[in-house]
């Protein structure tokens, strides 16, 4: 089991990427969650083995067809259990001002 979080940065918000980073997760068995950040980017994560996960950060790298990603940050994490079962689109945290 491998589990890696994934941020991108660029046009990646508003782009269907949080729908199209599920279907492709689902496709390839890969459990876990997306979801937007306040700051813009998009970060999800991915368990599954080795090379589902990897395949699916290598498709955080391009995204669907109407975004643009320029910039990629990958961090391995230890498997957890978390209880991730299928793949799911959270939502965006709120930011408390203070």
């Amino acid at each position: 089991m491998s589990r890696r979080r994934v941020v991108v940065s660029g046009d990646v918000q508003g782009v269907y990427f949080r729908d199209t980073c599920r279907g492709t997760a689902e496709r390839h068995g890969v459990a876990g969650w997306v979801r937007n950040l306040p700051d813009g980017t998009v970060e999800a994560v991915f368990e599954g083995t080795p090379d589902d996960v990897a395949r699916l950060t290598a498709w955080m790298g391009r995204g669907p067809s109407l975004a643009i990603v320029d910039r990629v940050y990958v961090y391995d994490e230890d498997p957890v259990e978390e209880g991730l079962v299928g793949f799911e689109i959270r939502p965006t945290p709120v930011l408390r001002q203070r």
